[in-house]
């Protein structure tokens, strides 16, 4: 495979990654302008997304084996074209039935990307730690500029563009893959990844992937949480920092999700020098008291206690996959970030559910971050009972 083949390889994942975490972000700010215009709840709009959030777990199981039986490259073109068709259909959306059957479009193909788009970066990347890192950090990118996309769509030509522009981007994209494909620019088969080091004994691996199930559960939760939240938070107690809004309020969302982003990468170098246990609990940690901080902050406290748990929460899962690889036989690899696919976004329906009751029965979210504090405490707990460190080699892991 030639270079500039790799090259375009990275680049269409490092855009699928950022695509994938924009659209599953950017209804959270285009519900705001969506409550005046229809006259529903708060609740009653966040609950429609329910479906596609379900959808973005549920699919990746299927969309992995679609990809080794089919084609990466035939799943990534599908990615791209449906759901940018699908964000263009909630613009057109009349009623609250179509916006449920589009949004479960955009959960159904953002189920795709990572167990097929990230299988597929390893397979092509020359420089695999070089490209995972960076692919990470357009991810965290997507759910920055989310905020500012929608929110500044919102302000200049309502909620409706904010979904069919960045939906005809996406098809665009897809086109533009599709030609690359059948110019032969891409290929389905890359460089061999590195060897792994030596697996972890089978007790630890048992114990080690136990304690990382209910961990990854209880993050799922807390991220999804966050990101459904956290709109509506900065909109009632900080809009005012910069303006007001729907803009303002998709900018300091922004400003949160955007610093956070570095830090994934930062996290990966950690995990390459530190043993990988302690920078794991130290995280949840730490992530605990300041969750529990945006429960009752306001103003830039809480911009600043939200920047930092967000950028844990990110900048832990370097090491989570290097942990979840070292207590999975390399034979079944792909099977265990399958399911780790699967909790990272299956979770998010209850998440949603939480967000939109605890609301509707309180009246705003000081309950909810309260929750999602004691759910990084359980993390913390959980992951003492973790199999101490025996480093290996390190090896190429999918990136959030």
């Amino acid at each position: 495979m030639t270079v500039s083949a790799a090259r375009l390889a990275q680049a269409f994942s490092a855009l699928g990654h950022f695509y994938i975490h924009l659209f599953t972000a950017f209804y959270f700010v285009i519900v705001l302008a969506l409550e005046a215009e229809w006259g529903l709840s708060y609740a009653e709009l966040i609950e429609l997304w329910t479906l596609g959030a379900l959808l973005v777990g549920a699919g990746a199981l299927p969309a992995g084996w679609l990809g080794d039986r089919w084609s990466a490259r035939g799943m990534m073109a599908v990615f791209f074209l449906g759901i940018g068709a699908s964000s263009i259909f909630c613009g057109f959306a009349e009623s609250p039935t179509m916006l449920v059957v589009g949004l479960a479009g955009i959960g159904l193909f953002a189920s795709i990307y990572h167990p097929v788009g990230i299988a597929w970066l390893v397979r092509n990347a020359r420089k695999q730690g070089k490209a995972l890192g960076l692919n990470g950090i357009f991810g965290s990118a997507g759910v920055s500029a989310a905020g500012l996309i929608a929110g500044g769509l919102i302000d200049l030509a309502g909620w409706r563009i904010a979904f069919i522009l960045p939906g005809a981007v996406a098809v665009a994209t897809g086109v533009v893959f599709l030609a690359c494909l059948r110019a032969g620019r891409l290929a389905e088969d890359g460089v061999a990844a590195a060897a792994a080091g030596p697996p972890a004994s089978r007790r630890d691996m048992l114990r080690g992937f136990a304690v990382l199930l209910l961990a990854m559960f209880c993050a799922g939760l807390i991220f999804h949480a966050t990101q459904a939240a956290l709109p509506k938070v900065m909109a009632e107690r900080a809009a005012a920092l910069l303006g007001g809004g729907a803009f303002g309020v998709g900018a300091l969302v922004a400003i949160v999700y955007g610093v956070a982003g570095v830090m994934q990468y930062l996290g990966g170098h950690l995990a390459d020098r530190y043993p990988l246990k302690p920078v794991y609990v130290l995280s949840f940690l730490i992530q605990a008291p300041l969750l529990f901080a945006v429960a009752g902050a306001s103003g830039l406290p809480l911009v600043a206690a939200a920047t930092l748990a967000v950028l844990l929460g990110g900048g832990v899962l370097p090491a989570e996959n290097m942990l979840l690889a070292r207590f999975t036989p390399q034979r079944h690899r792909g099977l265990a970030f399958g399911v780790k696919y699967v909790l990272a976004f299956g979770t998010a329906p209850l998440a949603l559910l939480a967000v939109a009751r605890i609301n509707a029965a309180t009246g705003g979210f000081g309950w909810l971050f309260v929750a999602l504090a004691a759910l990084a405490a359980v993390v913390f707990a959980a992951a003492l009972w973790l199999p101490g460190d025996r480093r290996a080699a390190p090896s190429p892991q999918p990136a959030e």
